[in-house]
């Protein structure tokens, strides 16, 4: 069945709970297994409607009972805990030399993660791989279709329409200007939404990486391109036309080769004789010796120093995450040459608190896994 475009679409989008609901389904996540009255504390319900809250969620299946906390005297009541079998979600992520596919369960924990061997060039291939391959996984991992919720799809670019199509880099052209979502939902029959990759990168993190400690960041996606997305009070942080995070707009088409898109450093690194032709490449293989590696450095850190100084300035964020596919001693390097705003002078010799530079800690595509997390982020969790 093809679905119309401009009709309203026939695949469910929304929340599987009640705001209180996913509240407490969230807490649990963050927190579980926990007991019921650790759970009241972390809300500003009552303890006789967080009780039915989550007497709802156990008869539903969302919930189960655990064992007891440890330490305490009596018989105290067991704790509660997410069924990861209660629900399962689809993650589909286009670099522009990689594909992968991620299901996740319930508790937000990742059944599998696998790249496919090929180029997303084409779109229809790609899709017709990917369609293979979710049946095969869901095979495999003896995860029944009916319990799939949604599919989050992300790919490089930037939206540029209401549909939210995407202007991607040009290995992408194939799935350029046009409305993925009908595509995506007739071809995999789940509701669908989109993201790109630096966002649902940001959203892995705030599940599974430091949105454990920390729960306002921005996230720095380093890729073919250079983009980001913004967590905010637990939350992502989309803007009024969906492209907040879309970090290199800030640099003049004179600054643009020099912002930190991992393009420019195969460029250079190809100049001096290092024989690396791909973001994957460059991830799995990087050198901090290469030659290169110290030019693209000196060219790029100023750019980094303005967005870190910018990001400190306006957002004020805890931490700001190097994430994407950058090589993590890359990261390493890069975070131990910003100049942060803090070591400039400042009146009476103090200077404000500032956001701490992290690699990224989710393990894994972060892209595929936060485009996982994407469904349950809308229909469950709060």
């Amino acid at each position: 069945m093809t679905i119309d475009q401009n009709a309203c679409s026939i695949y469910d989008r929304q929340p599987l709970a009640s705001e209180n609901e996913r509240l407490i389904l969230n807490i649990v996540r963050r927190h579980g297994p926990i007991s019921r009255a650790s759970i009241t504390g972390h809300t500003n319900l009552t303890q006789q409607s967080v009780h039915r809250l989550i007497e709802g969620l156990l008869q539903r299946g969302f919930l189960r009972t655990g064992a007891a906390p440890k330490g305490t005297r009596g018989q105290p009541s067991p704790n509660i805990e997410l069924v990861p079998e209660a629900s399962y979600s689809l993650g589909i992520s286009i670099n522009t030399d990689s594909v992968v596919i991620c299901i996740a369960d319930f508790r937000c924990d990742i059944v599998v993660e696998e790249k496919l061997n090929m180029l997303p060039s084409d779109r229809e291939k790609t899709l017709a791989a990917l369609s293979l391959a979710l049946e095969r996984l869901l095979a495999d991992h003896g995860v029944p279709r009916e319990k799939m919720i949604g599919l989050g799809f992300s790919m490089s670019g930037f939206f540029v329409s209401q549909d939210r199509a995407f202007n991607a880099p040009e290995p992408l052209r194939d799935w350029s200007l046009i409305n993925l979502k009908p595509i995506l939902e007739d071809r995999f029959r789940l509701p669908v939404w989109l993201e790109n990759n630096a966002t649902t990168g940001a959203i892995g993190e705030s599940l599974r990486g430091v949105g454990s400690w920390c729960q306002t960041f921005a996230y720095l996606s380093f890729n073919y391109g250079f983009g980001g997305g913004l967590i905010l009070g637990g939350q992502p942080f989309h803007g009024f036309f969906g492209n907040a995070g879309e970090f290199s707009g800030i640099y003049n088409p004179d600054e643009s080769p020099k912002r930190p898109a991992l393009q420019y450093l195969i460029e250079t690194l190809q100049r001096n004789g290092v024989d690396i032709q791909s973001i994957e490449a460059l991830y799995q293989k990087f050198d901090p010796t290469w030659p290169g590696v110290e030019e693209w450095l000196d060219q790029t850190m100023p750019q980094v120093d303005r967005l870190v100084a910018s990001l400190i300035a306006v957002i004020d964020p805890q931490a700001i995450v190097f994430g994407g596919q950058l090589p993590r001693k890359l990261g390493q390097m890069m975070i131990a040459r910003v100049h942060m705003p803090s070591e400039r002078e400042h009146r009476y010799g103090v200077g404000p608190q500032e956001a701490k530079l992290v690699l990224r800690e989710t393990a894994g595509d972060p892209a595929a896994i936060g485009a996982a997390l994407l469904p349950f982020r809308m229909r469950s969790f709060k």
